[in-house]
C-alpha cells in the first residue's frame, strides 16, 4: 500500500493531559473494536447456526439478522476508521511527485490535499444529513431488523463530520508548522483548482473527469478521495446527477456481504502474524529446503507462500518474513541486495494465493465469482514460487551460497511441521470451507479471523491487553482505506457509464484491433505500467469497469482475466521505481532501492514470462473451475 508517512518538518506532538485531550485520542476507539469483535462474532455465529444449532432445533428459528445486522456495524466502523487513518497519515495515495518536491513545498501540498479532502468531506456531511432528514420524514424499514433507516444512514453525517474535524486538526498542525502564508498559498492553490467548474466554464464532461482524476493524483490526495472529487466537479459542472447522489452511494455501494470479507481477511493475517507465526513456517520450509544450494532464499520463498495463504497482501508478506530472512540471508553470506529483490518478489505472491483482498475487489467489482477466482489463483500463484524458486537455486549455485549443513531428520520436520500447524489450518479453513460448500467466501474470512483471534490469545498468545487494542485498529484502518476507495470508486464508475466512457474506450480499441492476442497484449503493458505506479486495489477498482466490456467482447472468461489483472499488479509491487514492495525490503536492509531495483530485473523478466503464460493458456488458471 503506498502510504505518505508525516513530513518530517512536522513536530511531534507533544503528551496530551486531561480528559478532553484523551477524548480527542481515543474517541474512535472504543467503537472500533467493540464494531469489529462483534461483526466477527456475528458472522462465526452465523455460520455455526446454520450447521450446528439447527441440527439441535430440527431447523426451528432464524439468524436472517445476523448479516444485515453485520453489514451495518461494518459500514459504520469502516467510516468511524477513516478519522485515524487522516489522524495517522495513512492513506493510499501516488506519492511519486510529492516525494520530490523542495521541502519548503511540501507543508503547503500537505494542506491543499486536507483542503481538497476536506471539500468532499464536507459534501458528503451536509447531504447525508439531507439523507437522514428525508428518511426520518418518509421513513423505510430494514427487512430482516425492522429497524428505520435513518439509524444505519446516520454514519454519513457523523463519520464524514468526524473525517472533516480530523482534517481541521491537520491543516492547524501544518499551519502552526509551516506559518500562515503556507496556508494562505494553498488556500489560493486549492481555490483555483474548483474554480473552473465553479463557474461553469464549458468543459467536456469526459475530459473534467479524467482531467480532475490526473490532477488530484499529481498533487497527492489519496486515490480513494480522488475519485470521489472527480466525479464531484463532473456532476457539478454537467450536471447529468444530482451531486446528492454522492452521499448515497457512499452507503448503498459498501452496503455489501461480499465486501465484509476484507476487513476479516486482513484479521486473520494480523491475528495470527501476531504470535510468532511467520517464525513458525519460516522454520518448516527450512527444514524442508535448507540443505540446498540457496536453502535460505528457497525457504524465504516458501514461506512467502504459505503466508500469503494467511495475510492476501503483499506488503505484509514482505514485512513479515523479510524481517526475519533478509538478515538471516545476510548472516548465512547471500549478497543483499538479492535478499532484498528476492524477498520483494516472493511478497507478490501474496496477493496471488488466496485468500486475496484483490479478488474480492475484482469479484465485486466483475460481479465473478470470488470463490472462483481464490482457485484460479492458486496455480499461477504456485508456478510464480517455483519459478524464483528454480532462479534462486541456480543463482545461489553460481555464487556459491551453499545450504545450511546441520542435522536434519523426519523427526525434526515433523517437529517443524507439527510447530506451524495452527498456521497451516488456516488455508483450509478458509478453502475448505468456500469450495466444500460449507461457508460463503465471507462467512470462511470470518471463521478465519475468529479462529486467529483465538490463536493469538490463548495458544501463541502474542495477542494480549497491552496490543489487543492497536491490533484491532490496525484492522480497522487498513481495511476503511479500502472500502473508501471502493465506495469512491463506485461512484466514479456510475458517472463514467453515464457518460458512456467505457463503451467509447471499447468501440475504439475494437474498432483498432480485434486481435484477442494483440489486445491481451496492450492490456498487459498498460497494467504493468499502472502498476508500478499505483497500489492494485486502486487500479482495480478504476480499471474493471473499463476493461471488462473489451475482454470479453474478445471471449475472455472475466475469471480468468482477474487472474490476469492480479498477476499483472503483483508484478506492480516489485517494479521500480516506486513498487512498495521494494520499499519495505530495502527499509528493512537499510540499503538503497536503485541497487535492489537493479538486482531485481532478471527476476522481474522471469515473472513476466509467467505472467504471459497465464495470459495465454487460459487452462493455468481454470483447469480446476467447473462449467
Amino acid at each position: 500500500m503506498e502510504q505518505v508517512i508525516p513530513p518530517t518538518h512536522v513536530a511531534e506532538d507533544t503528551p496530551k493531559t486531561g480528559i478532553i485531550a484523551w477524548i480527542d485520542e481515543n474517541i474512535e476507539k472504543p467503537f472500533l473494536f467493540i464494531g469489529l469483535l462483534s461483526i466477527i462474532l456475528i458472522i462465526t455465529f452465523q455460520t455455526f447456526y446454520r450447521y450446528v444449532i439447527t441440527q439441535f432445533t430440527d431447523g426451528a428459528g432464524s439468524a436472517v439478522w445476523t448479516e444485515e445486522l453485520a453489514r451495518f456495524i461494518f459500514i459504520w466502523i469502516s467510516y468511524l476508521a477513516a478519522s485515524i487513518a487522516i489522524k495517522r497519515r495513512e492513506n493510499i495515495r501516488v506519492d511519486f511527485v510529492y516525494d520530490r518536491l523542495p521541502e519548503h513545498w511540501k507543508p503547503t501540498f500537505w494542506i491543499v490535499n486536507d483542503l481538497c479532502y476536506l471539500v468532499l468531506g464536507l459534501v458528503v456531511l451536509f447531504m447525508g444529513t439531507d439523507l437522514v432528514s428525508f428518511q426520518i420524514q418518509f421513513p423505510q424499514i430494514a427487512p430482516a431488523l425492522q429497524i428505520p433507516y435513518y439509524l444505519p444512514y446516520m454514519i454519513l453525517p457523523i463519520g464524514f463530520g468526524l473525517m472533516s474535524i480530523r482534517l481541521i486538526q491537520d491543516i492547524w498542525k501544518e499551519v502552526q508548522t509551516a506559518g500562515i502564508k503556507s496556508f494562505a498559498i494553498a488556500t489560493a492553490i486549492t481555490a483555483a483548482i474548483f474554480t473552473p467548474v465553479l463557474l461553469g466554464i464549458d468543459i467536456a464532461s469526459t475530459t473534467i473527469l479524467f482531467g480532475y482524476f490526473a490532477l488530484f493524483l499529481i498533487i497527492g490526495v489519496p486515490i480513494g478521495i480522488s475519485l470521489g472529487l472527480a466525479s464531484l466537479v463532473t456532476l457539478v459542472g454537467s450536471g447529468t446527477l444530482p451531486v446528492d447522489y454522492i452521499a448515497q452511494v457512499s452507503f448503498t455501494s459498501i452496503d455489501s456481504f461480499p465486501i465484509m470479507a476484507i476487513p476479516f481477511f486482513i484479521a486473520a493475517g494480523i491475528f495470527m502474524g501476531s504470535g510468532g507465526l511467520s517464525t513458525r513456517l519460516l522454520n518448516l520450509a527450512d527444514e524442508l529446503l535448507g540443505p540446498l544450494p540457496g536453502g535460505m532464499a528457497l525457504a524465504t520463498i516458501a514461506t512467502c507462500m504459505f503466508f500469503a495463504a494467511i495475510s492476501g497482501s503483499g506488503p505484509a508478506t514482505v514485512a513479515a518474513i523479510g524481517s526475519l530472512t533478509i538478515p538471516a540471508m545476510i548472516e548465512r553470506g547471500y549478497d543483499k541486495f538479492f535478499a532484498c529483490a528476492i524477498v520483494a518478489a516472493a511478497g507478490a505472491i501474496g496477493v496471488m494465493i488466496p485468500p486475496s483482498n484483490p479478488f474480492v475487489i475484482y469479484g465485486v467489482a466483475s460481479q465473478s465469482s470470488i470463490g472462483k477466482l481464490f482457485i484460479a489463483g492458486i496455480i499461477p500463484g504456485m508456478i510464480t514460487g517455483l519459478v524464483l524458486m528454480a532462479f534462486s537455486y541456480w543463482y545461489s549455485k553460481k555464487k556459491g551460497w551453499m545450504g545450511e549443513a546441520k542435522e536434519r531428520s523426519v523427526a525434526s520436520i515433523s517437529k517443524a511441521l507439527w510447530d506451524a500447524k495452527l498456521a497451516l489450518m488456516v488455508p483450509v479453513i478458509v478453502l475448505g470451507g468456500i469450495y466444500g460448500g460449507l461457508m460463503t467466501p465471507t462467512e470462511a474470512a470470518a471463521v478465519a479471523a475468529f479462529y486467529g483471534l483465538i490463536v493469538g490469545l490463548f495458544v501463541y498468545k502474542g495477542l494480549n491487553m497491552s496490543n489487543i487494542v492497536d491490533s484491532f485498529m490496525e484492522v480497522c484502518t487498513t481495511s476503511a482505506i479500502v472500502i473508501i476507495l471502493m465506495a469512491m470508486a463506485t461512484v466514479f464508475g456510475y458517472v463514467m457509464t453515464v457518460e458512456q466512457v467505457p463503451a467509447k474506450i471499447a468501440s475504439f480499441i475494437l474498432g483498432v484491433t480485434e486481435s484477442k492476442i494483440v489486445i491481451l497484449l496492450l492490456i498487459n503493458v498498460l497494467l504493468l505500467i499502472i502498476g508500478t505506479f499505483m497500489e492494485a486495489l486502486a487500479a482495480i477498482v478504476i480499471l474493471v469497469p473499463i476493461l471488462l466490456p473489451i475482454v470479453t467482447k474478445v471471449g475472455v472468461d472475466p475469471v480468468h482475466f482477474g487472474i490476469i489483472m492480479v498477476v499483472n499488479l503483483a508484478i506492480g509491487f516489485a517494479t521500480p521505481p516506486v513498487g512498495v514492495n521494494l520499499f519495505v525490503a530495502s527499509s528493512v536492509a537499510k540499503v538503497k532501492l536503485e541497487h535492489v531495483s537493479k538486482q531485481i530485473l532478471p527476476i522481474l523478466a522471469l515473472m513476466i514470462m509467467v505472467l504471459l503464460a497465464v495470459t495465454y493458456i487460459p487452462e493455468i488458471s481454470l483447469m480446476f473451475i467447473g462449467d
